[in-house]
């Protein structure tokens, strides 16, 4: 279905009065047993199975989205949700307001006037033909259909998660999740939209921070990990630093813009020393090239300690998968850098399956041994004074940042609730 109009939206023009943050989740989900994990590369595996749940939709569809383009993904989408909505299905999506800024019009009425409940997190106009709204984006990408079936990772609703796009095709990676971990994504969904949800006991709601030393003896685990900009701020980047702590083996972590701070680059550095295979997957051909520029100022810190780094250089990586041992792993929309571990709204899942990690190890393996180039200390940036310097300054500008950015004057971000201009009220107010 082809949008009525092609004319730019002015979100702040044709929304609702702010609706507030979104809500607050104080609660860490536990780990989950007996769930049916499924590993989706790229756009080719993600896009015909999260567009065939929704076509299987019966009461529910919730979806949160950094990016949404007006391609041939982008209308498949919208398609998808109008005829979901108009058999009776109950659908609200969140797109975010800069990644999701230059939807049309006739884009949103078309969903608006099917029944969707469109929120917009943080619009905001462009100044001088620029966005100003860069910061503290909602990047997460999850799908939840039904309350039975979720899917998380990094894949947005974009025809550049296609090979056919041509040479800036993203490299990507999602998961289809079934089982009882489900649950605590879509309250969690629930909660992000606005929604109400279901109460949690006490004991579910007091802060539950399990482990992730302990060795479980049964696949299929998943666990809900999640960043806000509230009592969450650093709680993906703590299981980073635990798992890698704990790492005996191999770890291997494939992302997309990696400039991580101090503590981190520590724990990936003293994995190294202590004799653990360690692999860095990162950007050789970067979408921005400042994000390859960021990582190479680590390169000789880490490469000299022992940290194997490849650089995937057939398209832009967009991944943020990593791997620990034979039976950890990580999906999600979090990259290793300040705006993901300090700044965005996140998501990424846990998963304890020895089976799923193997598929995801051999993937990236043959990533890094049949399409990328591998660095050595003599490649890494470093020997001039002026580089030196600058590694310095960067260096301790990571060590300190995550301090700092909440230093930083912000406003904080609101959902604005999307009315057909001509004053359609299929939206109910939330």
């Amino acid at each position: 279905m082809n949008p009525p109009s092609m004319e730019k939206t002015t979100v702040e023009q044709i929304s609702a009065p702010p609706m507030g943050e979104p809500a607050a989740v104080d609660v860490e989900y536990a780990w989950q047993g007996n769930n049916r994990v499924v590993l989706l590369e790229n756009g080719e595996a993600y896009f015909p199975r999260v567009f065939e749940a929704m076509r299987q939709a019966r009461t529910e569809i919730l979806l949160e989205t950094f990016i949404v383009f007006e391609d041939k993904v982008g209308n498949e989408l919208q398609q998808v949700l109008i005829e979901a909505a108009r058999r009776g299905v109950r659908v609200t999506v969140s797109f975010d307001g800069f990644g999701c800024g230059e939807l049309s019009t006739g884009y949103l009425a078309a969903l608006n006037e099917a029944g969707v409940h469109i929120q917009i997190f943080d619009p905001a106009p462009k100044h001088l033909g620029f966005r100003t709204n860069w910061f503290r984006r909602l990047h997460r990408k999850i799908v939840v259909v039904d309350g039975t079936i979720a899917f998380l990772g990094g894949i947005n609703f974009s025809a550049d998660h296609l090979a056919d796009f041509g040479p800036e095709a993203k490299q990507d990676y999602s998961v289809e999740v079934q089982g009882p971990a489900v649950a605590d994504i879509h309250h969690f969904a629930l909660l992000q939209s606005g929604r109400p949800a279901r109460a949690k006991y006490w004991w579910q709601r007091r802060r539950q921070r399990r482990s992730e030393l302990a060795f479980s003896d049964h696949d299929g685990q998943v666990r809900l990990v999640y960043r806000d900009n509230g009592d969450h701020r650093t709680d993906i980047e703590e299981v980073y630093r635990q798992v890698l702590r704990s790492a005996q083996r191999r770890v291997v972590i494939a992302n997309a813009y990696f400039f991580p701070g101090y503590r981190l680059l520590r724990e990936i550095r003293n994995a190294a020393r202590r004799g653990v295979e360690v692999r860095l997957i990162l950007q050789g051909q970067p979408d921005m090239l400042v994000a390859k520029l960021a990582a190479r100022m680590t390169y000789d810190y880490l490469l000299k300690s022992g940290v194997q780094i490849h650089e995937y250089c057939e398209r832009p990586l967009h991944g943020k998968v990593a791997l620990v041992d034979e039976d950890w792993c990580t999906v999600g929309s979090s990259n290793l850098d300040p705006l993901s571990l300090s700044m965005n709204l996140e998501a990424n899942v846990l998963i304890r399956d020895r089976a799923f990690n193997r598929e995801l190890f051999e993937r990236l393996e043959d990533l890094s041994a049949n399409h990328c180039k591998a660095m050595s200390p003599d490649k890494a940036p470093r020997g001039r004074v002026w580089h030196m310097t600058v590694g310095f300054l960067v260096f301790h500008f990571l060590r300190h940042f995550p301090a700092w950015a909440g230093w930083l004057p912000a406003h904080k971000p609101r959902l604005k609730a999307f009315i057909h201009p001509a004053g359609s009220d299929h939206h109910e107010p939330l």
